[in-house]
C-alpha cells in the first residue's frame, strides 16, 4: 500500500497540547484511512534554538518530498538575535506563495456585522515586510528608520491565480485588493496580476477595493461569499479580523500552499491561525476547533476518495459538536479540549458509518 506522509511539526506550550489532541482524529480507527504515516520534527522553541533552525530546514526538505505537513503553534521569540520565525522561515523553504484563510459561520455563534458566507482571505505568504531589510540612520530625533521590502511578479501571479480559481470553485467574489495609489510601482505590481487574472477568468465576478475601503465595507457586507486577496502583511492583520467576525479565532484553520510551474498545489502545510496561549497551558480549556479543521484541510491535498469523505466528516462534525452545545469556555460552554474532541470522534465515525451504509 502506498502510504500518503503527512510532517508532524510540534511547537510550543498550548499550540503543542491542541496539536497532539487534534491528532487523535487522523488515527484510522476514526476516519478509515489506513494509508497514512507520520514524521515527527520537534519545532519547539527549545529544539530551534539547539540546532540553530537545522530542525526547521530538515522539516522543510522533507515536506517538499511528501507534499503535507501539519503545524502546531510556535513561539518567535523577540530578540532580532535569537531563531526568529519558523513560520516565515518554513514558508520561504517550502516555497509557499498563498496563506488561506477562510472565515465561515460556526453554527449557534453569532457572528458579526449581519455575515453569514464565508469569507476567504488569500494572503501572500512570503515578500513583503515581513522578508524586508531594515536598519537606522542617524542619532537622537534625527535617526530615522528603514525597510527594503520587494514582491515579486512571480508571487503576485501565484496570488492572484490561485484566488480567482477559488473563487470560481466556490461561486465567489473577489473582492479587496492593494493600496495601489499610494504605491502605484510596488503595490501596483500586485494589482495589475488581479487584473490580470480577472481577464482570464471572466465567470468570475471582480470588485477590486483598496485595503482601507475593504475593511470598512466588510462591516457592511450584504452576506455573499467572498475572496479577499492581499498582500502579506494587510493579510496577515486582515485575516484575523475576518475570522474573528465569525465568532473566535480559533474557528478555521490556517494553509499555507506551495504551487507547480503552472500554479497547481504542490505543497500544503496546515495550521492553527491563533498562537500558543501561553495562559492556558496545562488547564485543557482551549478551543481545538482550528487544530482539528486543520487535519480536516490537509485531507483535501490526498488525492483520494476516502480522503475527501474523511474531510467532509471532521468538517462536519465540528461544527455540528458545536451546534450540539459542545463548546469550550471561549464560545460560552463549559466543554474541556478533551471532550471537544472526543465528541468530535464519535460525530465522524457515525457519519462515516452512516455513509457506507447508505452506500455514499
Amino acid at each position: 500500500m502506498n502510504k500518503n506522509t503527512i510532517c508532524i511539526l510540534q511547537g510550543d506550550e498550548t499550540g503543542q497540547e491542541l496539536l497532539e489532541e487534534a491528532l487523535r482524529v487522523l488515527v484510522p480507527s476514526v476516519i478509515r484511512m489506513r494509508d497514512l504515516a507520520f514524521e515527527t520534527f520537534d519545532l519547539s522553541l527549545e529544539n530551534r534554538r539547539r540546532t540553530k533552525n537545522q530542525v526547521v530546514h530538515e522539516a522543510a526538505a522533507r515536506i517538499l518530498e511528501t507534499g503535507l505537513g501539519i503545524k502546531a503553534a510556535t513561539i518567535t521569540p523577540g530578540d532580532p538575535d535569537d531563531v526568529g520565525s519558523p513560520n516565515a522561515l518554513l514558508r520561504e523553504l517550502v516555497h509557499g506563495s498563498v496563506i488561506l484563510r477562510t472565515g465561515r459561520r460556526i453554527p449557534s455563534v453569532l457572528p458579526l456585522a449581519g455575515v453569514h458566507s464565508p469569507i476567504a482571505v488569500v494572503r501572500m505568504a512570503v515578500e513583503g515586510a515581513y522578508s524586508a531589510e531594515e536598519w537606522r540612520e542617524g542619532e537622537g530625533l534625527d535617526e530615522v528608520a528603514y525597510n527594503k521590502r520587494h514582491i515579486s511578479r512571480r508571487t503576485c501571479r501565484a496570488v492572484a491565480e490561485f484566488t480567482f480559481r477559488y473563487a470560481e470553485q466556490h461561486a465567489a467574489t473577489v473582492f479587496g485588493g492593494p493600496k495601489y495609489t499610494v504605491s502605484p510601482v510596488y503595490e501596483g505590481l500586485f494589482k495589475e496580476e488581479l487584473d490580470r487574472a480577472a481577464s482570464l477568468h471572466p465567470r468570475v465576478r471582480y470588485n477590486p477595493q483598496l485595503i482601507d475601503a475593504t475593511y470598512a465595507l466588510l462591516l457592511e457586507t450584504a452576506g455573499e461569499p467572498l475572496v479577499i486577496p492581499a498582500l502579506n502583511r494587510d493579510g496577515d492583520s486582515l485575516s484575523d479580523l475576518v475570522i474573528k467576525m465569525f465568532g473566535t479565532i480559533a474557528g478555521a484553520e490556517s494553509v499555507i500552499i506551495g504551487f507547480d510551474d503552472d500554479f497547481k498545489v504542490k505543497v500544503a502545510v496546515t495550521e492553527a491561525p491563533h498562537g500558543t496561549a501561553p495562559s492556558l497551558r496545562g488547564k485543557n480549556i482551549a478551543n481545538p476547533m482550528a487544530m482539528i479543521l486543520a487535519c480536516a484541510a490537509l485531507l483535501r491535498y490526498i488525492d483520494s476518495k476516502d480522503a475527501a469523505l474523511a474531510s467532509r466528516a471532521l468538517y462536519e462534525a465540528t461544527l455540528e459538536s458545536v451546534y450540539n452545545g459542545i463548546k469550550t469556555p471561549d464560545l460560552g460552554g463549559r466543554a474541556s479540549t478533551t471532550e471537544f474532541v472526543d465528541e468530535v470522534i464519535r460525530e465522524a465515525r457515525g457519519k462515516l458509518e452512516v455513509w457506507d451504509a447508505l452506500g455514499d
